[in-house]
């Protein structure tokens, strides 16, 4: 492989060499946990708190009930998510951020800062 083909970034002091991405970089854990078209959103959804499955369905409603179930599904399997089933009639769900989910807030907030600057600059020109 030639040097000039193997991607380079400055972290702080260090220097890192990629040449794939790893189960164990940093970057890709943390763009794993929030992949998925929708993810983004019901994370943003339950960083203020637990809500039902209907809340959340309400609070995007352009995502269908089986997107839903399937992200929510995902994000539990990843423990960014937890889910809790109430007894009685009708059974009450609730989803929440985990103690893992709650450290993506610092990472969404930040692609939201960046995205707006993009759309920006996008205006501007």
């Amino acid at each position: 492989m030639h040097a000039d083909s193997v991607a380079r970034a400055e972290v702080g002091h260090q220097t890192v060499t990629w040449d794939r991405p790893t189960a164990d970089c940093p970057v890709e854990v943390a763009l794993a946990a929030i992949s998925g078209r929708w993810a983004t959103l019901v994370l943003r959804d339950l960083m203020d708190g637990p809500r039902s499955f209907s809340a959340l369905r309400a609070g995007l409603p352009s995502l269908s009930a089986k997107v839903l179930t399937e992200r929510l599904d995902s994000l539990v399997a990843q423990g960014v998510v937890s889910c809790s089933r109430s007894p009685g009639f009708p059974v009450r769900t609730s989803y929440a951020l985990t103690s893992k989910g709650l450290l993506l807030r610092p990472l969404l907030v930040e692609l939201y800062r960046t995205g707006e600057a993009l759309l920006s600059e996008l205006a501007d020109h």
